[in-house]
């Protein structure tokens, strides 16, 4: 790889060549997945390094990137490392965080599936050297990148960077070793001496935790701020979250709404603990990644502790489409429709009222109800008593019937929904999805483009989002001014098909 004081685009380039592609461009201060891109061509180099340097100074005030051999089996494997100012390093093992998106993390766990006794002595030893060459103090995190195509083995492990801070997916660590990592830092900022010596610490059983964000992996994964005003968490789960009902979900901050931890004596109980506490949970109105993070947990390579950093791009749109609501689904809504018509009646006038459910004169009873949900309407049956989904919520006060399946969450009302959704773009309006900062425009009036070229890129909530052209087409307006503040649904550009001009 090449980390320099030559960031020219020409020393770059020639360095990535050295390399050889694929590489990986990644902003020096960087973290959280924030600054990197993946070039697997030369000729797309040049475009990636602009994007990277301009989301490197937006983030971290440094345009500073280094070039790195891009490992195509990649799992993402970091050890937790602990000093104390007497002198003292211990490890608490390794977590893995290879199920990622965008180089960011996902789903985390520990221990490391498929980690042998003399691989993680290794890759821990390594790790407290690492700690102890720099006299380290507190709580840090050694981050390492295997090549996954032959197993975790150690002379496949390579050091990739250290993070100098108690990291988001601390919690699996402090499950399996039951040491609370926050009151080691207080302490070791006391001057104390770390409260286990090494021979002291184990591993017991599994932990995996999700996080769970204010975004819609339907449009690609777009923040979906606002306000959470309908939130339930499963009473089992351990969850790490500041949101509570009624708080607004910013644009202006990172959309995790919150970390849902799960254990388990083995992987498979905490894997399928996991799920069950993401699906029978439900956060609203706005959008979650919810049930994209159910259907990872499913995945068969998941299951089976294959995965690496690319098994999330490899799987395509089976964990990120929204399903309609299934007949289990929908029986179920009708049920708690006639459930809870049946409780708003007197104790002693529910026999009557039961009877009197779908009552028609001179004419059979009406057993179905009509239910609105997403858009959709649908006449589903109130006689049916299977509701063997996630989770059926009481009716809300609004008269809103929630229903989750496989992570999903449905929210259906006796109403249609007076809104109307914004079109995808079928007439050539490209909206802002959402409030944000406008840091580049591709294109000009009257340019003749191609189907997914790229128009406009929008920053929100410190991530970039490209817009692009839904058809070949031309330039009709351009309102999109580089620098200016978008409200949501605002129009960016407007295209005139190829066909049409």
């Amino acid at each position: 790889g090449y980390l320099g004081a030559d960031q020219s685009p020409e020393r770059l380039a020639a360095e990535a060549a050295a390399v050889g592609y694929p590489v990986l461009i990644k902003a020096v201060a960087g973290g959280g997945g924030k600054g990197m891109r993946r070039v697997d061509d030369p000729a797309e180099f040049a475009d990636a390094l602009v994007s990277c340097q301009r989301e490197a100074a937006s983030s971290f005030g440094n345009t500073d990137v280094l070039i790195e051999k891009y490992i195509l089996s990649p799992r993402h494997i970091e050890v937790q490392v602990f000093g104390d100012t007497h002198g003292n390093v211990v490890h608490l093992f390794e977590r893995d965080c290879s199920l990622q998106r965008r180089h960011q993390k996902v789903i985390e766990e520990a221990p490391a599936p498929g980690m042998d006794v003399a691989t993680r002595e290794a890759i821990c030893a390594a790790a407290v050297k690492a700690a102890r060459a720099v006299d380290y103090v507190g709580a840090g995190t050694i981050e390492f990148i295997a090549d996954a195509s032959e197993g975790l083995r150690a002379d496949r492990i390579w050091f990739m960077e250290m993070n100098t801070r108690l990291q988001v997916e601390h919690p699996v660590t402090e499950e399996i070793t039951g040491v609370d990592l926050v009151e080691w830092q207080l302490r070791v900022a006391g001057g104390e001496v770390l409260p286990k010596r090494q021979e002291e610490l184990s591993i017991n059983g599994w932990a995996i935790e999700a996080r769970l964000y204010a975004e819609d992996p339907a449009t690609g994964f777009l923040p979906s701020p606002g306000l959470v005003d309908r939130l339930l968490f499963h009473w089992q789960a351990r969850l790490e979250s500041a949101v509570e009902e009624g708080d607004r979900v910013s644009t202006f901050y990172d959309p995790m709404i919150a970390k849902v931890i799960a254990t388990g004596q083995c992987r498979d109980e905490a894997r399928t603990n996991l799920m069950t506490y993401l699906n029978e949970s439900f956060v609203g109105p706005l959008r979650t990644n919810k049930a994209f993070l159910y259907e990872c947990l499913a995945l068969p390579a998941f299951v089976d502790g294959l995965m690496d950093t690319g098994l999330i791009a490899r799987s395509g749109d089976a964990l990120t489409e929204r399903r309609p609501p299934s007949d289990l689904v929908l029986k179920t809504a009708g049920h708690r429709f006639r459930r809870d018509w049946t409780d708003d009646i007197d104790w002693d006038q529910r026999k009557l009222a039961e009877g009197l459910f779908g009552f028609r004169l001179n004419s059979a009873p009406r057993t179905s109800v009509m239910i609105f949900e997403g858009g959709g309407a649908y006449s589903v049956s109130a006689e049916s008593r299977d509701t063997s989904t996630g989770l059926s919520s009481d009716r809300e006060k609004d008269g809103t019937l929630i229903v989750t399946e496989r992570g999903e969450t449905y929210f259906f009302t006796s109403r249609p929904d007076a809104g109307t959704a914004a079109g995808a773009a079928a007439d050539g309006a490209i909206l802002s999805p959402m409030p944000g900062r406008i840091i580049a425009v591709a294109v000009a009036a009257g340019d003749s483009v191609a189907k997914g070229q790229k128009l406009v890129t929008l920053e929100a909530m410190k991530m970039e989002h490209s817009l692009t052209a839904p058809f070949d087409g031309t330039v009709a307006e351009l309102s999109a001014v580089e620098g200016a503040q978008v409200s949501e649904g605002a129009v960016l550009v407007r295209l005139t098909a190829a066909d049409a001009a």
